[in-house]
């Protein structure tokens, strides 16, 4: 009996082989799934943001253009075509003056961000998702 004893506390110190491959593996895998999630996170929240500033920055470019009579002065070049060609710089000059730039510049730059996000998140979803099954497949 007291052989046998003596035999199972010898098998428990001496590893199995391959244990610290395993172990080394497993960490590996942990570590890719923890980046994967980091990375899918991390584009979500970037794709939604950038999904609900372009109406916000919409709303606010057509609010300053009414205020600012940009719609005046060009439904008159449109309307009264003549005089707009015998005034077309001093048009131009009005319509430029009471153009809402900042507006336009921060929807521009909300559109530009969607459409990269976008564009950013279609081209990796493959790695994301492929990434999070493989990963979630081995646990």
């Amino acid at each position: 009996m007291k052989k046998d004893n003596k035999n199972f506390f010898d098998r428990l110190s001496e590893p199995p082989s391959g244990l610290l491959d395993r172990i080394i593996l497993a960490i590996k895998k942990e570590q890719e799934l923890k980046k994967t999630k980091r990375l899918l996170f991390g584009f979500l929240f970037l794709f939604f943001i950038s999904l609900m500033a372009p109406p916000f920055s919409y709303r606010m470019l057509v609010s300053q253009a009414k205020n600012s009579g940009t719609f005046y002065f060009i439904s008159t070049a449109v309307s009264d075509f003549e005089n707009f060609l015998a005034f077309w710089k001093d048009f131009s000059l009005a319509i430029l003056e009471v153009l809402p730039v900042t507006e336009i510049i921060f929807f521009s730059i909300s559109v530009g961000i969607s459409i990269f996000t976008l564009r950013l998140f279609l081209k990796n979803k493959n790695l994301i998702f492929k990434g999070l099954i493989n990963n979630l497949g081995a646990i």
